[in-house]
């Protein structure tokens, strides 16, 4: 099992905890940012693979930003894995 604390950078989220065990994700846990989006896209992830996860969510775009909190999931997955 691999438990990590991500820091996103560029979005409102200040952390990204995520668990995974044999490639499926267990948990999600943003801190801080849009609290009913990041918890949707926490129910969402948990239980699916990480690999799909990422190819879902990676270069999701929020506002011009180049990056956002779904995406800044993606990356602290790869870093999971």
């Amino acid at each position: 099992m691999s438990k990590i604390s991500f820091t996103p950078r560029g979005v409102c989220s200040r952390q990204i905890n995520v668990e995974v065990e044999d490639g499926i994700i267990k948990d999600v846990q943003f801190i801080g940012g849009c609290n009913g989006n990041t918890q949707g896209v926490a129910k969402l992830a948990k239980g699916r693979p990480a690999k799909e996860v990422i190819e879902l969510l990676r270069g999701t775009n929020c506002n011009g930003r180049g990056t956002s909190c779904p995406d800044q999931l993606a990356k602290a997955l790869e870093q999971a894995l």
